[in-house]
């Protein structure tokens, strides 16, 4: 029988809280009463659109074992089991302290401006392969997402996989002195949420703040093709890291990336690692993806995988929702492939796409196809950096472009005039427009800011395609 995760005198003691109700235990946790399992603790969080406390009495009717709050409803009965805190947020925090004091776990945090939630999915692969590993999910990686995954931390885990984000200074600290980490990996610095930051200098200082949490004698993994690698090696060398080690082109690296090739549905890679050369498959499609598993290999043979384990298991690596993920849709006599890049954007990112669309290859009469929503967060670099995204265009070889959003106006007028599909001002109003123009065997890429909405495209695109099966089967 799985021990619990959680028992109400645990978390008692862990939160220093007023228990009521009969005992209990929790094989999870959960903050939406939507998606609450049997059996999950269901942690009340006030955030910005909605307060958690109004959905305790769903949560207790879908089978939560228990909710922790920091206010008793007057609807709930008398013997509800709660666990009642001063700050339902700084409760759940409480858990995460509890939970990583207990684990024998080696820790893994994951930070960097572009790459953190594919890399850390391709470390959960590697490590798995070796033992018990235990990771965030999708991206939870903020003030409230990260203590959830540490609170969720099994007491068996082998291994454990945090990622921690940041779009301002100073974010990251609070996060790493948390997951107190064994081991700090910077997947990139790049000029991502230039809004808040006044240099690309800056952004490199606050993904350095990782190392802040780094325990004693820890590893950190940094890019060594960065131009800001010596300033991050300084930084962890200082805040007492054993171990640095370099991953890239560079003839320097500890994990040496000497050729990647890419076919529509995985990247093959040969590297050395030290003066070890290997060759192994990845199962997702990019060159950004090769360089990443390097950074991959190296941690886990940090944290005692062995390098053959490791690698073998990335060829089971499937694109996360949203960066890379490809949906081959019905479309007329034929079909039409969907890459799904639409959870977030930033100039590098893109050109990674951008890269990676030409990179495949289209049946007879098919093009290649980028559909790109404004990439947010750049402030007044914004304008240049978009429509600086026609050369890679260009380069990589993309018939038609079609763009929404007021930024990506500027790609737009940049493009020769026999590259620009259409442009409308918003995802919502680009659909249609793609409906008209694309054509069974096209390859279509869509890609932006999570705040451009350019999922509403691809979800569109489904619909589109379900409704002109259905009107042929018909």
């Amino acid at each position: 029988m799985t021990a619990p995760l959680w028992t109400s005198q645990d978390a008692l003691a862990a939160t220093g809280g007023q228990a009521f109700g009969p005992d209990w235990q929790a094989q999870g946790i959960s903050i939406d009463s939507r998606t609450v399992s049997p059996g999950d603790l269901f942690v009340a969080i006030r955030g910005p659109q909605h307060d958690g406390h109004n959905f305790v009495s769903d949560a207790l009717a879908r089978g939560a074992a228990a909710a922790l709050v920091d206010q008793r409803s007057e609807d709930l009965p008398s013997d509800a089991p709660l666990l009642l805190v001063k700050d339902s947020l700084a409760g759940l925090t409480d858990l995460a302290i509890r939970a990583r004091q207990r684990s024998a776990a080696r820790i893994l945090a994951v930070t960097g401006s572009v790459g953190k939630t594919g890399t850390k999915e391709m470390l959960r692969l590697a490590l798995a392969a070796a033992g018990p590993t235990h990771a965030s999910v999708g991206s939870f990686n903020n003030h409230w997402g990260v203590p959830l995954s540490l609170a969720r931390l099994p007491a068996d885990a082998a291994f454990a996989i945090f990622e921690l984000g940041m779009n301002h200074p100073g974010e990251i600290t609070p996060l790493t002195r948390l997951v107190r980490p064994h081991l700090a990996l910077i997947t990139a610095v790049e000029a991502v949420h230039l809004e808040f930051f006044p240099s690309v200098e800056k952004i490199a200082e606050a993904k350095a703040e990782i190392f802040l949490g780094l325990e004693p004698g820890g590893t950190a993994i940094l890019p060594r093709d960065n131009p800001h690698f010596g300033y991050l090696a300084q930084q962890a060398s200082q805040s007492g890291a054993a171990k640095i080690a370099g991953f890239g082109w560079h003839i320097d690296a500890d994990g040496r990336l000497l050729d990647c090739a890419i076919d529509p549905t995985a990247t093959m890679v040969f590297a050395l690692f030290g003066d070890q050369a290997i060759s192994y498959r990845i199962g997702v499609a990019g060159r950004q993806w090769g360089l990443n598993s390097l950074a991959v290999l190296l941690a886990a043979t940090a944290v005692g995988v062995p390098l053959a384990t490791a690698a073998q298991a990335l060829g089971q690596m499937a694109a996360p929702k949203g960066r890379g993920l490809r949906k081959t849709l019905s479309w007329g006599q034929g079909q039409i492939l969907v890459i799904d890049e639409s959870y977030n954007a930033s100039p590098v990112s893109m050109k990674a796409a951008i890269a990676a669309l030409g990179s495949t290859k289209p049946p007879a009469g098919g093009r290649r196809i980028a559909v790109l929503g404004d990439m947010l967060e750049l402030g007044h670099a914004g304008p240049v950096l978009h429509g600086g995204l026609a050369g890679a265009v260009i380069e990589w070889g993309i018939d038609k472009v079609f763009t929404a959003g007021p930024l990506m106006r500027n790609l737009h007028d940049s493009l020769p005039s026999d590259r620009r599909g259409a442009h409308a001002e918003a995802a919502d109003g680009l659909a249609d427009l793609l409906e008209a123009a694309t054509q069974a065997g096209d390859v279509l890429m869509v890609k932006g800011s999570a705040g451009s909405r350019m999922g509403r495209v691809v979800a569109r695109l489904e619909e589109l395609a379900a409704l002109k099966q259905s009107a042929q089967s018909g």
